[in-house]
């Protein structure tokens, strides 16, 4: 078998490989998730476990020269991965995995959760796969390619004045001053909080929320999403005007809306909100 790169002829395969093992390893699971919690708070499930070790062996079957970088390896794992992937950027570079993204909803029983996929390569996120498992709905995006959504084209739709618009806001991760300002005198008309960064970004793209923030996620919440965003015409930035991925593993706060100057907006009342 000849060796070669990933491309985005490959998202229908993709995504028929994170239905494949949702069926396998999310669903027979939903009814009794059995969640227990990590070293670091977080939660997780044989679901999740499952997930990484099947998607791991069935990319490696078809990419065997492109490495996982998945959300349930250690640290020191993820960190030796990421660095090798820097160094080296002719290389093939290396999957980023979210096996189950919101497993705190799937422990409870929410049905917003599912796996989120990127390929990273010279730096750049270059395919991004979002499974929204419970509505079956799949999210994917080639870097100059677009996005789709259920293998349709996906844009996001023009942007509501900001007084009407809908924001997905995660407040337990803001500073205390943005998170209090928002709860007492937001600049939107309403405001969700969904549970799975993943999708909160494919959400932004469909226009089913049209001003996102979060405090800190991982490179595996938004690689794929933040992909999917950008390719279907939003925008986003860092609380600090940064770009959201840096090619690290340090955790990146967003703030993101379906078009450019709904972002500029929104990015003006975030500062000011915190001065």
């Amino acid at each position: 078998m000849s060796l070669r790169h990933p491309h985005p002829g490959d998202l229908d395969a993709l995504g028929a490989l994170l239905r494949e093992a949702a069926r396998e390893h999310i669903l027979p699971r939903a009814a009794d998730p059995r969640a227990r919690l990590k070293d670091d708070g977080s939660w997780v499930t044989d679901a999740d476990l499952g997930m990484q070790r099947h998607l791991q062996a069935r990319l490696a079957e078809r990419w065997p020269e492109v490495p996982l970088l998945g959300e349930e390896m250690s640290p020191g794992r993820q960190l030796e991965l990421m660095q090798a992937e820097a160094a080296s950027p002719e290389g093939p570079g290396l999957w980023v995995l979210d096996p189950l993204d919101g497993t705190s909803n799937f422990a409870a029983g929410l049905p917003a959760f599912g796996p989120s996929l990127a390929w990273v390569q010279a730096g750049r996120v270059r395919l991004g796969l979002v499974l929204d498992v419970m509505r079956d709905e799949l999210f994917d995006a080639a870097l100059g390619h677009g996005a789709r959504l259920q293998g349709r084209a996906l844009r996001c739709p023009g942007a509501p004045p900001m007084r009407r618009a809908i924001a997905c806001v995660d407040f337990k991760r803001l500073p205390a001053a943005l998170a209090a300002r928002l709860a007492t005198a937001p600049p939107y008309a309403s405001q969700r909080s969904l549970g799975s960064v993943a999708l909160d970004w494919c959400w932004v793209a469909a226009g089913r929320f049209h001003v996102y923030v979060h405090g800190a996620q991982g490179l595996w919440d938004f690689a794929a999403g933040c992909l999917v965003l950008d390719e279907a015409g939003g925008s986003s930035q860092t609380l600090r005007g940064e770009a959201v991925f840096d090619n690290s593993l340090d955790k990146r706060s967003a703030l993101a809306a379906v078009d450019r100057a709904l972002l500029r907006e929104w990015a003006d009342w975030v500062r000011q909100a915190q001065a």
